[in-house]
């Protein structure tokens, strides 16, 4: 069997794997379903929450890589036991924590480094699925990175957001990670990313040489998300997925739409696909606007009463004010609902063109937003006709089977690159696997800190294209 024929073994990390809410999750989740589909084995190496996957078994295997699980719900945030802690990353992961950091992309990737270290002959290919963690460099694999979009979008909208100084000291320390994610970036050999879009904001924000870059479109499944007659249009009913409180999914915005709808149109209502937010942007717009009774929050539903939700709404609504992708636009249109969408970011390359598979109108306001829920509504003949359009179009372009197959040819490409290529540095060598017992002291945190920076700094030059490029540089 020759090279390019031959199945792959793939390490695919991910450092959450929610698949119900967040696009990581849902990802990882479908991708290795399909290429386990063409005869590939597939690996997830995976924190907390674990991804849920449907191949176990059948070419995907969980292998499941501990965090300290700081952010669980019912107690976020919450201090470990001492017996908790193991090593020193398990020390680092709650120090940033404890000072207002996000430590999950760095410690997720230290462990994985650990972790691949003693595996090297077990796969061919090693998939990130934007982690972007300092231990991921120099792995001594082939490495191919998906960016679903940078993570410095967010960082901007929220500062934006932010009502106060205090407020924007905490979203800057929060996001202190997107330092890390642009350093790792621009050293990545292979960067897959899922629109025309995010390409261009990868390229702006983070640094990446374009030809390195390779635009793979995701999707919808097809088979589970799909038009049921059998299923009664509720009369009324707009859905949208929310599956965080922030300024990027314009939620806010829909909330208040909602009300200028609900002047002339008393039945409409919303049901959100995601927690309800006890406080925030949101929670304030509903109890301003009087809208308790109008604004429904369903959250760990099942597949199939998540597609049953979305086939009963008489539009289905993204209010986003940026998407790399938009999986909630495409899951809804494969269902043959008529949508109504922003063009923030990817979304105008999921959704397609105004007027013939969605209604379109522009990001952060209501009015417009008001304007086309209450058109579609009215006029059960356009919802069809946008309906039967929206589906067709994720028929033809946004499928997990195209994914997977453009996904494998891009594996290919960097195994056969990194062969014609051989790096002119040794692979740096795995992390210790222990500390001394590792107690949370200002000593121990502060050699952590210092090994951390270390690490940092050997791994982006150990695979720097150009020796002489400072890990800061933008080239």
């Amino acid at each position: 069997m020759t090279q390019e024929a031959r199945p792959l073994r793939i390490a695919l990390l991910s450092y959450k794997g929610n698949p119900f809410c967040g696009g990581q999750g849902v990802y990882v989740r479908h991708l290795s379903r399909e290429l386990a589909a063409l005869g590939h084995s597939v690996e997830v190496i995976g924190a907390q929450p674990y991804p849920v996957l449907d191949a176990v078994g059948e070419g995907v295997v969980l292998t499941k890589l501990p965090s300290l699980d700081l952010y669980r719900q019912p107690d976020p945030f919450r201090t470990p036991g001492r017996g908790e802690y193991r090593d020193w990353i398990d020390v680092l992961e709650v120090a940033t924590m404890w000072t207002g950091g996000f430590p999950e992309p760095l410690t997720f990737s230290l462990r994985a480094r650990r972790h691949l270290a003693a595996r090297r002959a077990d796969f061919d290919v090693v998939h990130d699925n934007q982690t972007l963690g300092y231990g991921l460099l120099g792995l001594g694999l082939p490495l191919v990175t998906t960016i679903h979009h940078p993570i410095t979008v967010d960082r901007r909208l929220e500062l934006a957001a932010a009502r106060d100084r205090k407020r924007r000291l905490s979203v800057r320390r929060w996001y202190g990670f997107t330092r890390m994610q642009k350093r790792v970036a621009r050293r990545l050999p292979s960067v897959v990313t899922v629109s025309g879009s995010s390409r261009e904001e990868i390229v702006a924000d983070l640094g990446v040489r374009p030809q390195r870059i390779r635009t793979v479109p995701i999707g919808a499944d097809t088979r589970l998300f799909a038009p049921d007659p059998a299923v009664a249009e509720v009369p009324g009913r707009i859905v949208t997925t929310s599956s965080a409180d922030v300024p990027l999914k314009g939620l806010v915005f829909l909330v208040e739409a909602l009300a200028k709808l609900r002047v002339t149109r008393p039945g409409a209502h919303l049901v959100v696909v995601g927690a309800r937010p006890d406080k925030g942007p949101v929670a304030r717009a509903i109890e301003d606007f009087g809208l308790g009774g109008a604004v429904e929050f369903v959250k760990g539903i099942s597949d199939a009463e998540l597609v049953d939700l979305i086939r009963g709404a008489q539009v289905a609504c993204v209010p986003s004010l940026y998407e790399g992708f938009s999986l909630p636009a495409a899951e809804a249109m494969a269902t043959g609902t008529a949508l109504v969408a922003t063009t923030g970011g990817a979304i105008p390359e999921v959704a397609g063109r105004d007027g013939e598979t969605c209604l379109a109108v522009p990001p952060g306001d209501a009015g417009a937003l008001a304007a086309a829920l209450d058109r579609v509504l009215d006029d059960g003949e356009l919802r069809r006709r946008l309906g039967a359009a929206g589906r067709a179009r994720v028929l033809e372009r946004f499928t997990w089977a195209r994914a997977a197959q453009a996904t494998a040819e891009v594996y290919r490409e960097a195994i056969a690159d990194r062969r014609a290529h051989r790096p002119r540095r040794p692979p740096i060598p795995a992390l210790p696997p222990t500390a001394r017992t590792a107690t949370a002291n200002t000593a121990t945190v502060a050699n952590t800190a210092a090994n951390t920076a270390a690490t940092a700094d050997n791994a982006a030059s150990a695979v720097s294209d150009d020796p002489a490029t400072p890990v800061g540089s933008n080239r």
